[in-house]
């Protein structure tokens, strides 16, 4: 078979990807294995892949792969999530682009555009992921718009509706302007900003006097409907029970009494705007204050706003402060940091706003899911994410579930009579309709007398179920999928969700199932540049995903965004990481080459060199492979594929290679080559996870395989007893092949010059490795003696000392004169550690790590002393 001198992805990505899916290697249906289960964290239909995406996603494939390897039955489900404030947007942007307001269409011609974009783009990070090697299970393809899912989530609104843990309430909530709907607080992301602090006289109704309050929105002081005093404020004490004049607008409002008040803030008094403040509504209800709202629901002024209606909020901000200075009631304006609340989707700047809203009731909910956690039932990785969330579970507040959107599954809520206060909950229309008649006990209603809640439910409120709605354990709680997948395995997700999804999938697993949703929570780093940035779009500094397997191939970019990547850590990206791993691809490839190009013959006997290095690197092998399992265990899987690289990189290519490889123009006898054969596929069998193109490559190019046969489904490695003395007798032998190496290359003696080795034996030495050292070094014999050789170089590995004659090779003078050069900087390198090693002060104070390094510092130099004083006294 005639094997490419150089591996190139591109010829062999879409063959082996094509392969796997013909051969339906990624679909899973019950059976008798253990299943392994894991869901993708759905990306929003409109999305295309990005940085944060290819890591999560080859963590999650490098998991499936291993687990199929390993003889579970795999099942990786793939789907999208409908994203309802950023697919509404995007399709409200497209229709404004051709001309067309959003405002004139019907609810369906609107869902009607948003179906033809989702079918439109719905499917392109999907179809991205398959370029990276994704092997999700395609037929099980799951969206949130889908009907069962759609029935799954209608089905579960009602239950907890009919468990009285789903409510209608008048609060207040965070408004987004832009999207024009209310977020969660979980969707408001709190910034450090620079803003001002405006100061403000009012006057007192019946006087002369003024107060002045402090405020960062002083266009909000239209909707004020009192001003509040700390009744320990011996500063206002003549206030109390009087009225204050709100500039502008001249509204008399009382002057209350509050210990809420911070006499220590501002001015010590505090405008009081029930509409649009959070505090300032509690205490407008504690004190029965009018509730007067003054912006629209793009955060322009509305009547209220008097000259300032159809104004946007910033512009009045500007305008108003000019007025309140042109009226003599603007006192002063200071800068002020403080902290601004900002749409997570948009960005915009939050207003609060009180509104008629569903709401989910969490506090008994989330107790299982809390107590589960911190019970290592579920397990987090890292663990230090679980303090986080034991913060959020402890001071849970009531989840707000409904969105003012079209494009999303609209709240089964249907309203009659006034049209505000009176409404029944039902799957369908009919439904409600018999509820209705039944509860107002008029039989004359009709399904026209009736109108559906406009609003849809949160986005979350659907990939809450996701664990289980994607095996319609919701509608169909005892089917086949659900009873064999659920609970699933492992979640890989990012830390910035846990609070979004995470926690509430927790939350619905022990609600409806009674059971915890996954074992694992494999928490992934952002993907950082360079300078530190999260790598986003709008900052420019995220590659092109495609492009980068494109340049690298998948396998490279797989290997470069995992090897850096430890769990809960960010990843600082660098491109040379994709280039390191393209290497690796290439030095894989490499030695497959050389080891194919080796002529083989049947009556050669297997050299004593081959048969010990054989045995050495199966255990090596061995231990490599305790090592990846104990990593995978921990979700270490950046450390696990560190094992493989210095693996395949070092022991297989470095060494092993060099201790098997036939002499120039000779063949290899045929018992070392199938050993080796086998050897590699098993390396290859380790690496699939991380690499697979490139393995399932060389799978096929080692032998022809059917279908049966394919790597992806071959059985991984079993785990057998280490030799670990074998492993410790090498790194001995590697210690003295690599002084004799550096001892030719310092001395310039050549590699074709044969050299006799003496070793003066202090410690027991396992001479199987010596036809090795002879074979690897170009030495004619390895001899044991009493005493040092004279007239040879020396170095200590152990307390072994080995000599090189060095007769006719060197110049003795000038080798003592370089030695006694060396001896001297050493001793003094040694007398500087030294020095600071007896500084009390330094040792008490500097850090464990910084000390450790000076230690060994010193042991080094001790020993390099020792072996060049060795050295000099052989030569003279």
């Amino acid at each position: 078979m005639n094997i490419p001198t150089k591996y190139n992805p591109i010829d062999v990505e879409d063959k082996w990807y094509e392969y796997w899916m013909k051969h339906d290697y990624f679909h899973s249906e019950p059976n008798e294995k253990e299943p392994y289960t894991i869901v993708i964290p759905p990306p929003n239909v409109t999305g295309v892949l990005h940085m944060g995406h290819m890591l999560n996603n080859t963590i999650q494939d490098v998991l499936i792969r291993r687990a199929r390897l390993r003889g579970y039955n795999a099942c990786w489900v793939p789907g999208t999530d409908h994203a309802s404030i950023a697919t509404e947007a995007k399709v409200v942007a497209k229709l404004k682009s051709e001309g067309i307001n959003k405002a004139d269409l019907s609810r369906p011609e609107f869902l009607s555009h948003a179906w033809d974009w989702t079918h439109k783009h719905g499917g392109i990070i999907l179809e991205q992921l398959k370029k990276l090697g994704a092997s999700c299970d395609w037929k099980r393809t799951k969206f949130t718009m889908d009907d069962d899912l759609s029935e799954s989530v209608i089905k579960t609104f009602l239950d907890l509706y009919e468990k009285g843990l789903i409510y209608r309430g008048y609060r207040m909530v965070n408004w987004d302007p832009e999207a024009k709907t209310t977020l969660s607080d979980e969707e408001v992301i709190f910034e450090e900003k620079q803003g001002n602090l405006y100061y403000i006289n009012y006057k007192v109704e019946g006087s002369e006097d003024v107060l002045t309050i402090a405020t960062t929105r002083p266009e909000t002081l239209l909707g004020d409907t009192a001003i509040c005093i700390n009744p320990n404020d011996e500063r206002f004490s003549h206030l109390k029970g009087k009225n204050a004049i709100v500039p502008i607008c001249n509204r008399v409002i009382p002057i209350i009494e509050d210990e809420y008040v911070d006499v220590e803030f501002g001015t010590g008094c505090l405008k009081v705007t029930p509409a649009h403040d959070q505090n300032d509504k509690v205490l407008g209800e504690k004190h029965k204050l009018e509730v007067i709202d003054i912006f629209n629901d793009d955060a322009t002024l509305n009547s209220q706003g008097m000259h300032y209606q159809g104004k946007d909020r910033f512009v009045v901000r500007k305008e108003i402060t000019k007025e309140l200075e042109s009226l003599g009631c603007l006192m002063k304006v200071e800068q002020h940091m403080h902290k601004v609340g900002t749409s997570e989707r948009t960005k915009a700047v939050i207003e609060p706003k009180i509104s008629a809203q569903w709401f989910l009731s969490m506090k008994d909910l989330a107790k299982p899911a809390l107590d589960h956690v911190m019970n290592d039932d579920i397990q987090f990785h890292p663990a230090k994410f679980k303090n986080s969330y034991r913060n959020w579970m402890e001071n849970v507040r009531d989840w707000n579930i409904s969105r003012q959107l079209w494009w999303g599954h609209q709240i089964p809520a249907y309203f009659y009579a006034d049209g505000v206060n009176d409404f029944v909950v039902a799957k369908d229309i009919e439904t409600a309709l018999e509820l209705a008649k039944a509860k107002t006990n008029n039989q004359q209603l009709t399904t026209n007398d009736l109108t559906q809640d406009p609003d849809v439910l949160d986005t979350w409120f659907s990939s809450w179920l996701w664990p289980m709605s994607v095996f319609d354990g919701i509608n169909n709680p005892d089917n086949p999928d659900i009873n064999y997948y659920y609970p699933t395995n492992d979640l890989v997700t990012a830390p910035e969700i846990m609070f979004f999804w995470v926690a509430r999938m927790i939350i619905a697993g022990y609600e409806y199932k009674d059971e915890l949703p996954f074992k694992n929570v494999y928490y992934t780093g952002i993907v950082r540049d360079k300078q530190g940035r999260k790598m986003s779009k709008s900052l420019g500094n995220s590659p092109d995903p495609i492009q980068l397997m494109r340049q690298y191939g998948a396998d490279g970019v797989r290997v470069g965004m995992l090897m850096s990547s430890p769990a809960g850590n960010d990843l600082p990206f660098d491109e040379s990481l994709c280039e390191q791993g393209r290497n690796f691809s290439s030095k894989i490839w490499n030695g497959f080459r050389l080891v194919k190009g080796w002529e083989v013959s049947d009556s050669i006997e297997q050299p004593a060199s081959s048969k010990i290095a054989i045995k050495w690197y199966k255990a090596k092998f061995q231990e490599t492979l305790k090592n990846i399992d104990d990593s995978f265990e921990k979700f270490r899987i950046s450390e696990a594929l560190l094992s493989i690289y210095k693996l395949l990189w070092d022991d297989y290519s470095s060494w092993f290679l060099e201790m098997i490889k036939p002499g120039y123009q000779q063949p290899i006898d045929a018992k070392t080559y199938a050993e080796t054969i086998e050897i590699f596929e098993n390396n290859l069998k380790v690496l699939h996870p991380f690499m697979p193109f490139l393995t399932e490559e060389i799978w096929h190019y080692i032998a022809e395989r059917t279908p049966e046969e394919a790597l992806i489904i071959a059985e991984y490695p079993k785990y057998e007893t280490i030799d670990e003395q074998l492993i410790k007798d090498f790194d001995a032998v590697q210690e003295v092949v690599s002084n004799i190496r550096n001892i030719r290359k310092e001395k310039n003696i050549s590699f074709k010059d044969e050299i006799e080795l003496s070793v003066v034996e202090n410690e027991t030495i396992n001479k199987d490795f010596d036809v090795v050292i002879e074979k690897l070094v170009n030495s004619t014999s390895i001899n044991y003696v009493a005493d040092a050789v004279d007239g040879a170089l020396s170095f200590r590995v152990k307390s072994n000392e080995y000599f090189i004659p060095m007769s006719g090779a060197i110049n003795v003078e000038e080798e003592i004169e370089k030695l006694s050069e060396e001896l001297k900087y050493t001793e003094g390198f040694l007398k500087s550690v030294q020095k600071k090693l007896s500084n009390e002060r330094f040792v008490n104070n500097a850090p464990e790590q910084v000390i450790a390094n000076e230690r060994k510092k010193e042991s080094d130099a001790l020993a390099k002393i020792e072996t060049i004083k060795a050295s000099l006294d052989s030569l003279k």
